[in-house]
């Protein structure tokens, strides 16, 4: 174990991660950030709804520079997966295999994980990303789908969910089932009957390129669209706070106060792992909330002082 803990430990380095690092190294906190490598942002072909970059910006060089920023004012950032946590009296310990790590105060932003089509190539799903076939946040990018033939992969209360709020944008627009058949409660039927959005049943299975659309088999046979939005959920990475002790939601969000702290004193999340709207510009916020109230709490126990 390392000797004298940490101001705080930061698990995930996204946007919110890499936030809340900036912040609390420019207070002049001694912090530990650990990144795994799986934000959602490095997805991002191109974000051109993130203020500040008229012209769009790669999710991977946002990351880039958001390190950069961090590490110019001392942030120490780890490519290590920290496989446990825990409490123990005022400090929280951290454990990255076989090397245990001690800290004041700690800060998820671990993020979720969105479920992939079933049988896809992951070379081709990256193809796709890069090429704007394949999204997953019509929030971020419906705007580029605008009167486009687009699909969403899903059915019940959360695709036709998704396919209404693409509705927006396009009036091509085809719910297609994941598995068979559709699970389609009057409701929902009647939403989409009402939208004109047409319903296809799956399975959905043989993805590939074609002639600059992703292609695929369906119920119907092979259809082919400009844009696929798979709606099939997400895992959400709260698995750490859970075993610290934290309180979740039903859905396994993490629950945080007003300042993101957690059930656990010292524990806060922040980021798309809380429950909220995933948005970079949204993580950023909470991140800046947290790291704020951090240092805070931090200077309740000692004077914070040059």
């Amino acid at each position: 174990m390392t000797d004298a803990p940490d101001d705080c430990i930061i698990i995930g380095a996204g946007p919110a991660g890499l936030t809340a690092a900036i912040y609390l190294a420019r207070f002049h906190l001694s912090i530990r950030m650990f990144d795994c490598g799986t934000s959602r942002a490095s997805w991002i072909p191109t974000s051109h709804n993130h203020a500040g970059f008229p012209d769009g910006i790669n999710g991977n060089e946002l990351l880039d520079r958001m390190r950069e920023q961090a590490a110019r004012y001392g942030a120490l950032r780890e490519p290590r997966k920290v496989t446990e946590l825990a409490k123990d009296g005022e400090t929280f310990r951290v454990i990255c295999e076989n090397e245990t790590f001690s800290a004041r105060t700690v800060l998820l932003a671990t993020g979720v994980v969105n479920h992939q089509p079933e049988g896809m190539d992951p070379a081709l799903h990256e193809e796709a990303l890069g090429r704007g076939l394949l999204r997953y946040c019509p929030i971020c990018d419906g705007y580029e789908v605008t009167d486009r033939k687009v699909a969403v992969i899903g059915t019940s209360d959360h695709g036709t969910a998704e396919a209404q709020f693409l509705r927006g944008y396009t009036a091509d627009l085809t719910l297609i089932s994941p598995h068979g058949d559709h699970d389609l409660d009057e409701t929902c039927s009647a939403q989409l009957e009402e939208a004109g959005i047409a319903r296809i049943a799956g399975p959905c299975g043989n993805f590939a390129i074609e002639d600059g659309r992703l292609a695929f088999d369906t119920g119907d046979g092979r259809m082919a669209f400009d844009s696929v939005y798979p709606a099939l959920g997400s895992t959400i990475r709260s698995e750490l706070a859970q075993a610290c002790g934290a309180k979740t939601t039903g859905e396994g969000c993490i629950e945080v106060g007003e300042h993101l702290e957690t059930s656990v004193p010292g524990l806060f999340a922040a980021g798309d792992v809380v429950v909220g709207l995933d948005q970079i510009s949204h993580a950023m916020g909470q991140a800046g909330v947290a790291a704020t109230a951090i240092r805070n709490r931090l200077a309740e126990d000692r004077p914070l002082r040059r």
